[in-house]
């Protein structure tokens, strides 16, 4: 198939079309080349990295000729089978960290088969310490990294001779650190002196240590975060008052939010709004000396000033007839001072009459010495 192509001259009423040399791929063609590369991809990523129990592993392991291969044969890529390379940890909280040791290890050398082992819980939390993950999670989200070719569950805390054997592990992959125990100073010297210790770099600022450091220290923050997502208290292991108060500030939170945007909604506006504030008091100002000039201020402050008078000054009050102000002034002068000088008389008291003279003489005649004898 013949691919015409124009000429770069402009085109004319005449221009003609010439024929290239070059080769283009059929229609057909393309599919057969696209549909091939598919399934390369659909095989290489999007499959999990199968156990090392699982008939696709065993497969991969007896068809491989465990033969010695050199470390300078590795590096030069002049091997007969892929380079079956060992990284071994606990992966909790898989992060960046780990997916780049693995990356390192996954191309250490030009074409390697990379075996990850994953230790359990009980050893794990007996050596380390507890764990976030359960052993489960933590081997699925070793599968689904898309460097590794094969998972070791129940991986051992120290290789031996049998392991390796068993498991036909040419090279093992780690931190150059040593990396010690209670029996010995570095698990992989033996490793590094036979010459089959790849050394990778451990990332900075990124740990799983660090995660949980990081979560301990904002555990009111992550609190307040699934509370509000849906959490309880009891799921959370805090008590019903913790509970209503972390809600509480929640709510706070909130309102500081809202009041945050309503700050910065203003302050993206302020030009308007004080070219707006300036315009309004202008006006308001104006108002106010028509409806209130100076003749109209004066007016109004001398019908005030004269109302105030009044209210400091009052009239006397009324007063009747018969009181003693009103009969002191009805005097003159002589009479006022007389009336003043001396109290009026006192009437003299009603007495009664006197029994008759006679009628007491009688009444001792009646005693007689005649009678007494």
């Amino acid at each position: 198939m013949l691919d015409l192509q124009t000429t770069t001259r402009p085109p004319t009423k005449h221009s003609t079309a010439t024929m290239s040399r070059k080769r283009t791929r059929s229609r057909s063609e393309d599919n057969i080349y696209g549909q091939s590369k598919i399934q390369s991809l659909n095989l290489s990523v999007c499959r999990e990295a199968p156990f090392d129990t699982e008939a696709e592993a065993v497969k991969t392991r007896e068809q491989c000729d465990y033969s010695k291969i050199t470390y300078e044969m590795a590096r030069s890529g002049n091997t007969h089978r892929p380079v079956r390379v060992y990284a071994d940890g606990i992966y909790d909280l898989f992060h960046q960290g780990h997916a780049r040791q693995l990356m390192q290890a996954k191309n250490v050398f030009p074409n390697v088969y990379l075996i990850v082992g994953v230790c359990n819980d009980s050893l794990t939390h007996s050596k380390k310490g507890r764990t976030v993950m359960t052993e489960t999670e933590r081997y699925e989200a070793l599968r689904h990294c898309r460097y590794v070719d094969e998972i070791i569950r129940d991986a051992p805390w120290e290789v031996d001779e049998t392991y390796i054997e068993k498991h036909k592990i040419d090279f093992i992959a780690h931190d150059d650190l040593p990396y010690g125990t209670a029996d010995c100073n570095d698990i992989y010297a033996k490793w590094k002196a036979k010459g089959m210790f790849v050394p990778t770099e451990r990332t900075d600022g990124v740990s799983t240590s660090d995660i949980v450091a990081r979560i301990v220290r904002d555990y009111d923050i992550y609190v307040r975060r699934n509370l509000a997502r849906g959490y309880s208290a009891k799921d959370l292991n805090i008590s019903y008052l913790s509970e209503k108060k972390i809600r509480l500030q929640n709510k706070m939170h909130e309102l500081k939010d809202k009041s945050k945007k309503v700050f910065g909604t203003i302050g993206e506006r302020r030009v308007d709004l004080i070219t707006k504030w300036e315009d309004k008091s202008r006006e308001f100002i104006e108002n106010f000396l028509l409806l209130f000039g100076r003749e109209r201020l004066s007016h109004m402050w001398n019908e005030s000033k004269g109302k105030i008078l009044n209210a400091l000054s009052p009239p006397s009050s009324p007063t009747r007839d018969g009181s003693p102000s009103s009969s002191s002034n009805s005097l003159n002068g002589d009479d006022y001072d007389d009336a003043m000088s001396s109290p009026p008389r006192k009437a003299p008291r009603y007495d009664s009459p006197s029994p008759p003279e006679s009628s007491h003489n009688n009444h001792y005649d009646d005693y007689s010495d005649e009678d007494d004898k």
